[in-house]
């Protein structure tokens, strides 16, 4: 973005980097990856509120029952709606902002429930479990699958100079509550942990609850911010002569109708989201960016450290989708 004030998007980069079909490549990779993580978001909330209520139903008519986990995630999806219709990213900054906080609860309430709630941190496992090792890679992949969306965070700030100090920011404050959640998850509760440290917690206990509780504010208060490039991208293509604003509320809402069929379809929180890592995360947040800097930057044209280093990181890259996605589709294979 530094190299030409018209990037306004990563599509953009792409474009530069790689020309219409650069762009095209980037959009897909992006746009199915936002769409499929706002999809997680909803299977997430499913999963916590029937673990808060298992023995839950629906009842919609005569004869007909909706399951607690399928209802619940009709209804989630209701309460977000209002936060797709918003287009500013200034007034979703602080709607997302209770999302940081509840992340900093449901990590305390987690500990908490361990050191307090006679639960203890005892459990042992074996060190590294290679088995496991395709789908762990491909879940710390998508745990940092963010970078779609930093040129429209970085085009929303008006203190642009402070990009830098953001992302350094959040990338450490993130590392220390995946970091702690892991290890402090995996103590408590060893092999068996869930895809959702939180359905194993005894959901009698109030710290549980707590946990529970302030995990699903966190898809409420994000799933907006995954979607609006989507929307964006979505209204670009459409005549300038309809109405912006009712164009951005027909797109948002169509767009959480889809993500609610397709978590209705794949309910499979971590098999879905270790495909996402290993698909979509790796290849646009890693691969694609590596691509674009060596075209851009023009490094490709000499051999020197930094090619090589590129280079080694783009064929890893490459061969953790490849067997990374091979891994994930085999397991949600298995869970129907």
């Amino acid at each position: 973005m530094d190299s030409d004030s018209n990037i306004r998007t990563y599509p953009d980069i792409g474009e530069l980097a790689f020309g219409k079909k650069g762009r095209l490549t980037v959009s897909i990779f992006m746009y199915i990856e936002l769409y499929l993580v706002a999809t997680g978001f909803l299977i997430l909330e499913g999963d916590n509120l029937q673990n808060l209520f298992p023995i839950m139903e629906f009842e919609v008519g005569q004869g007909l029952t909706i399951a607690g986990k399928q209802g619940f995630i009709i209804i989630v999806s209701l309460i977000i709606l209002p936060t797709v219709w918003l287009d500013n990213l200034s007034l979703l900054s602080y709607v997302s902002t209770s999302g940081v906080l509840a992340s900093g609860i449901t990590l305390g309430s987690i500990i908490w429930t361990g050191a307090f709630e006679g639960i203890g941190f005892q459990q042992k496992g074996t060190l590294v479990n290679w088995d496991g090792m395709l789908t762990a890679i491909s879940l710390y992949a998508f745990c940092y699958c963010a970078h779609p969306v930093f040129p429209t965070l970085y085009t929303s700030m008006k203190k642009k100079h402070q990009f830098s100090n953001v992302l350094i920011v959040c990338f450490i404050f993130c590392t220390i509550t995946y970091a702690s959640m892991a290890i402090f998850g995996y103590l408590m509760f060893g092999p068996q942990i869930q895809s959702q440290v939180t359905l194993n917690l005894p959901a009698s206990k109030m710290s549980s609850k707590v946990a529970i509780y302030t995990t699903l504010v966190n898809p409420i208060a994000k799933y907006a911010l995954m979607v609006t490039p989507i929307v964006n991208a979505i209204k670009t293509r459409f005549s300038c002569r309809c109405n912006p604003r009712f164009l951005s509320i027909l797109i948002g809402t169509n767009l959480l109708i889809s993500t609610v069929l397709v978590a209705l379809a794949i309910p499979f929180f971590g098999s879905l989201m270790s495909l996402v890592g290993a698909l979509l995360s790796i290849t646009a947040s890693v691969i694609l960016p590596c691509l674009c800097y060596l075209k851009i930057s023009g490094i490709y044209r000499r051999f020197n450290g930094q090619l090589v280093c590129m280079c080694f990181i783009i064929i890893v890259g490459v061969c953790l989708v490849i067997f990374g996605t091979y891994r994930s589709v085999l397991d949600i294979i298995g869970n129907f």
